[in-house]
């Protein structure tokens, strides 16, 4: 409450007679990488389900929501100078001609920067405590449940405690581990006599294992100098014997290590295999052309066209071939702007081998020396271990 008056969050008036969206405080503990606790948090929110009233006065009332700018005085730009992503609304860039000074994220209340020089990082946390009570906690070695290790060899990120909180939540501590995460050849359906299961606790089980693969291809720094984007596209096909829909799976790499990954089922039913790769690499030319403005705001813009590794030749050709034929009529309108992608050299499809395909992982179960062998080449690996990454 003392931070709320400080910075003037608000003014205090006479209640409206208008409908007023009510508040209600949030109270969480905040724990260390190691599960001890570090701070009991206190946090004043709207509540969510009313905020929709707003939406719906402003269309009432032909009246607009705007977004502030954030990091910006009136008067002192050249205090702070910094640029919003056009990409990402949460982060902010400060530049000087083709150097990058300063980079800062936020999430909520917590706030991550990075920069050139020790000497801007230190100016810049020194003009925030100015205005804001920030708590200074160093280099990064927990983050949103995540665990940053920061070595000569590089920068890991793992969720290990976490990890071990799933395993202890559903009894699984003392289970034995297995070399490949799902059976191949086996084929799940939610039809038949199975024995059911705890609704609760399985979408429970479910959420902490989405959350975990937030981190599973661990992040280590690029030695290159010229970062250079590179996606790998890759699907199955008719894998959901439910609904015969396919999944995507997608990676990008920068420099020497992989750093964006997505596994989703698609949402229509692909009638060919090309059909369903097509589809996967309408999902990864999205993810591209978004990276790509990413990393021009961040002052590395990719001059060259951005490959996208595809292991099916069919739909790489007919990603390069602007002509309707009878194959591909059926195709959905909205995945042909690969095509447009490709005309203006944004992004290229590349096909490789099914050997060279890394998104491979993603779609489908493997046997235990190929799922090996893509883990430790998306550079996920054992910190703890002796062992090179």
């Amino acid at each position: 409450m003392d931070m709320i008056q400080k910075n003037q969050t608000w003014d205090l008036v006479e209640r409206p007679k208008k409908k007023v969206i009510g508040v209600r405080w949030v109270f969480r503990a905040k724990f260390n990488a190691d599960g001890s606790l570090n701070k009991h948090k206190a946090r004043l929110v709207v509540k969510g389900y009313n905020q929709h009233l707003l939406k719906w006065l402003s269309l009432k009332e032909e009246i607009y929501i705007e977004q502030p700018d954030g990091f910006q005085v009136k008067g002192q730009e050249d205090k702070l100078g910094f640029e919003k992503s056009l990409s990402e609304p949460t982060l902010y860039v400060k530049k000087s001609k083709d150097e990058t000074l300063l980079i800062v994220s936020i999430y909520v209340d917590d706030l991550l920067v990075t920069g050139s020089k020790d000497v801007l990082v230190n100016e810049f946390k020194a003009q925030m405590q100015e205005v804001f009570d920030m708590t200074d906690l160093g280099v990064m070695t927990y983050f949103l449940g995540m665990e940053v290790n920061q070595t000569d060899r590089g920068i890991f990120i793992s969720q290990h405690a976490f990890s071990l909180k799933i395993l202890n939540k559903f009894s699984m501590q003392n289970c034995k581990p297995v070399s490949t995460p799902m059976a191949q050849g086996e084929k799940l359906s939610s039809i038949g006599d199975h024995v059911r299961v705890d609704e609760k606790e399985y979408m429970s089980l479910v959420g902490c294992l989405l959350y975990l693969t937030a981190t599973r291809p661990n992040l280590m720094h690029a030695k290159e100098e010229k970062l250079k984007l590179v996606g790998y596209s890759d699907s199955d096909w008719a894998g959901c014997i439910d609904d015969m829909k396919s999944t995507s799976g997608y990676f990008f790499t920068l420099g020497s290590s992989v750093f964006c990954w997505c596994s989703k089922k698609q949402q229509t039913v692909a009638q060919s295999t090309a059909e369903a790769e097509y589809i996967a690499a309408a999902a990864a030319v999205n993810q591209a052309i978004w990276l790509r403005n990413l990393l021009y705001d961040l002052n590395e813009e990719q001059l060259e066209s951005t490959e996208i590794k595809v292991d099916n030749q069919s739909a790489v050709a007919i990603a390069k071939n602007p002509v309707f034929h009878g194959k591909t009529k059926h195709f959905k309108i909205k995945f042909h702007f690969v095509r447009k992608a490709e005309q203006s050299k944004e992004v290229s499809l590349v096909h490789c081998s099914s050997q060279d395909q890394l998104a491979d992982i993603l779609t489908k179960p493997l046997g235990t020396a190929r799922f090996e062998t893509l883990r430790k080449l998306i550079g996920v690996c054992c910190i703890q271990s002796k062992e090179e990454c």
